[in-house]
């Protein structure tokens, strides 16, 4: 990868309208470098790649702006099964835990994603320009593969814009502007329909492209991740459930599922830190992680990161006093003998109470830990998704008896006898599946989707700081984010927030 695609031009005098990111070359070096070095493109790839763990990527300096994890721990928020249980610092209580920027589109976190996913998609465009289009299919198969990974980070921004800016999918809202070249700039917003067209033609494409691209790391998209996110990008449309389980099905059996060693600390007492058996969540060797990234001292992450939020065990806030914790409610729904349980600290009488001290750990076990520099590694999806969301749809197509099956395969490795799925039907192993969806990825960033697919409300537990036993819908104002002040000021084709 080439350094030079991460030249730093300068930019527009009001930076939220910048037509190319600044720290990309521009739309004319991209297309002149790429006619004589295709490595210039893949070097603008992984500048791309990069924003996703990259801190002040929404446009601030605040320390709950570090890219795609930081608007996971966003949406876990939201959902209620993510607790701020202790608040220190005041990070994330008065503008998500309490609602506040949801309901004022002046508060400056409803800029952070929505200036995070447009700059990918921004650069995205830049590239899949230089490309030839759109519509382009690269002689060079080596493009293939850039284009393909560029047109499927495009169609996941759009998922997740889609996914918080929208109160419910509701195909003739109009909810965002669409832009698929560099030229396009302050447009109109269009209907969910047409954005929700654009994620699927993005990611079928890259589906094909990607055929037989051996990527070189984890943090690249390949085919199965492109198919794992068209599945959840059709699974929030509610009627397309037969299309979501062909996707899992053939994506399911391509990894193994983290056994229960990999998932949770094993024989752990309360209160202790010291000799680990397992869990941890911090390798992206882990064979069950479809799409991660490897954080290496050069990634430059440290106090403004994921982990620095969310473990005990790392150098930051979650160590020295906003303690991000698992909803008491939710806790309680796991079993005693589920493996899971070991994940979380249980401990009532101790401040750290339900903290994920067997989930997400630095394994060296420091409490607050001696370093700033994070090399732990994100992981993005996982292969356990695949077998939630195909439980899903089968269940959703009246097909019980495979949905229990995919259920099942997964709930081996975490409880002792699954024989009680048997009893299971209609509703009922709807909601069980949903359970156990947030059960299973707690803290991964994947509860507030799982949330608006099954229509659920939220009852916050008594470990959170507000709205404690409030019945909260999905489709509720307080958690969908309004268009920023800035979008408004400064895009005159856009007046109105999103019904």
């Amino acid at each position: 990868m080439l350094s030079s695609a991460l030249l730093t031009v300068v930019g527009c005098s009001e930076e939220f309208l910048e037509k190319e990111p600044s720290e990309f070359l521009t739309q004319e070096q991209v297309t002149e470098a790429a006619e004589n070095n295709a490595d210039v493109l893949a070097g603008t790839l992984a500048g791309i790649y990069s924003l996703q763990f990259e801190s002040e990527s929404g446009g601030t300096t605040n320390h709950d702006d570090f890219g795609q994890k930081g608007y996971d721990i966003y949406g876990d928020m939201l959902s209620g099964d993510l607790a701020l249980s202790v608040s220190s610092f005041g990070w994330y209580r008065a503008d998500i835990t309490e609602f506040q920027a949801p309901l004022d589109f002046t508060n400056q976190r409803n800029y952070m994603p929505w200036r995070y996913y447009y700059r990918i998609i921004r650069s995205a465009n830049l590239v899949i320009d230089a490309l030839g289009g759109n519509d382009a299919t690269p002689e060079v198969i080596e493009n293939q593969y850039i284009l393909g990974q560029t047109k499927a980070m495009r169609a996941h921004s759009y998922f997740y814009l889609a996914q918080y800016y929208q109160n419910e999918f509701n195909p003739g809202s109009e909810i965002l502007p669409l832009y698929l070249t560099p030229e396009d700039e302050n447009g109109p917003k269009v209907t969910a329909r047409e954005i929700y067209d654009v994620i699927e033609s993005d990611l079928n494409s890259a589906i094909s492209l990607l055929d037989g691209f051996t990527r070189a790391a984890k943090n690249e998209i390949n085919q199965d991740v492109a198919k794992g996110i068209l599945a959840y990008a059709l699974a929030a449309q509610g009627d397309r459930w037969q299309e979501v389980k062909d996707l899992t099905d053939d994506v399911k059996g391509n990894y193994p599922i983290m056994t229960a060693e990999e998932v949770a600390r094993a024989d752990r007492t309360d209160d202790d830190v010291d000799n680990p058996t397992g869990g941890g969540f911090n390798d992206v060797n882990t064979a069950g992680w479809m799409w991660g990234v490897d954080l290496t001292t050069d990634s430059g992450v440290g106090l403004v990161s994921w982990w620095g939020q969310m473990d005990y065990f790392s150098y930051s806030y979650a160590g020295y006093g906003d303690y991000k914790a698992i909803d008491s409610g939710l806790f309680a729904q796991i079993p005693d003998n589920d493996v899971r349980k070991n994940q979380f600290l249980n401990n009532p009488e101790s401040s750290n109470h339900l903290q994920p001290w067997g989930k997400f750990y630095d394994p060296a076990r420091v409490p607050r830990g001696p370093s700033q520099v994070i090399t732990l590694d994100l992981v993005y999806m996982r292969v356990a998704e695949m077998y939630l969301l195909n439980a899903e749809a089968a269940a959703n197509l009246g097909m019980e008896e495979e949905a229990k099956m995919a259920l099942s395969m997964l709930l081996d490795e975490r409880v002792d006898d699954t024989s009680y799925l048997d009893g299971l039907s209609g509703q009922d192993l709807i909601d069980e599946i949903y359970l156990q969806t947030r059960i299973e990825l707690w803290g991964e960033g994947k509860s507030y989707l799982a949330m608006k697919r099954n229509k659920a409300t939220v009852v916050r537990g008594a470990n959170h700081l507000s709205f404690v036993g409030d019945a909260i819908p999905y489709n509720a104002e307080e958690l969908t984010f309004e268009i920023p002040e800035a979008e408004i000021l400064y895009n005159p084709a856009i007046n109105t927030q999103n019904d």
